[in-house]
């Protein structure tokens, strides 16, 4: 990785001004982005669902080509998916760890080598810990408030009840910024902890385009047609009319839960819509 240097004040984020505890120093790895680019945290559970990490990836895809970087924390689970889908779709992405910037304490161990790539693809590594200080149970909750402070809006992907995704949420809203959620499943304990949230007015995002008009940014994709998979192909092909999700699974011969996963990314994609049981086409 390149060097790591101490900003001087002047080139703080100027979001990260406005908290109400801002960094007093802040180191950096690689190169920020532009003042206008609009920046957006996502976080989730360690242990993301199959559902959760293809949210994550769909939705992330669907940003490209826009003014736009993609902020996390580094960790295991969703911010390793989010930094991972935002090199893929030629985004920058911002990483924030829980510990200094020096190879030798990054933390986690295992995302060293992502570090790496985020730097080489244009993005940072931001820290207001000195370089050479490791990660413990306090810096996390701490460096959550970067995290939130430093963006335009924070996307929830899956968060429990009792998850440190959670603190990041409600600073995001104690900062006035947009707090959006994905919907996960009412079966799934997984998922709780963004409905809370939902019941208390966040925004729930199903497409890339959601997270766009949060952040103010006109959609230029809106008539385009997204290159499918061969299993969305197919469930383009075999959606001549609605029908049953149980139909369509039979049809589509793949294990169900294979299929209720590929039906939710479709969804989230904006290619597929459910009312009241019936899956039809979107576009």
């Amino acid at each position: 990785m390149t060097d790591i240097r101490e900003l001087v004040e002047k080139e703080f984020p100027r979001l990260l001004k406005e908290i109400p505890e801002p960094p007093k120093k802040l180191y950096l790895t690689g190169v920020l982005p532009k003042p206008e680019t609009k920046l957006l945290t996502v976080v989730g559970s360690r242990k993301m669902s199959a559902y959760g990490k293809d949210a994550c990836e769909a939705l992330i895809a669907g940003l490209a080509g826009y003014p736009l970087t993609i902020v996390s924390g580094l960790a295991l689970g969703i911010d390793g998916i989010a930094h991972k889908a935002a090199i893929k779709a030629g985004l920058a992405t911002i990483a924030i760890p829980g510990s200094g910037l020096s190879e030798r304490v990054l933390y986690p161990r295992t995302h060293v080598s992502l570090a790496r790539d985020i730097v080489a693809k244009g993005g940072a590594l931001l820290s207001e810990m000195e370089p050479e200080e490791p990660a413990t149970p306090y810096t996390f909750p701490k460096r959550n408030r970067i995290m939130a402070g430093i963006a335009h809006a924070t996307l929830v992907i899956e968060a429990g009840v009792k998850s440190g995704t959670l603190i990041t949420a409600r600073l995001a809203v104690d900062y006035n910024r947009e707090l959006l959620v994905v919907p996960h499943s009412i079966f799934d304990e997984g998922g709780a902890g963004g409905h809370v949230f939902m019941k208390l007015g966040a925004l729930s995002v199903r497409t890339a385009s959601d997270i766009l008009d949060a952040l103010g940014i006109q959609n230029k994709k809106t008539h385009t047609h997204p290159v499918l998979t061969p299993d969305e192909e197919k469930v383009m092909r075999i959606l001549t009319s609605p029908m049953e999700r149980d139909e369509l699974i039979r049809v589509l011969e793949l294990p169900t839960a294979s299929a209720n996963v590929l039906l939710a990314s479709m969804e989230l994609k904006g290619l597929v819509a459910e009312t009241m049981g019936e899956i039809r086409k979107a576009m």
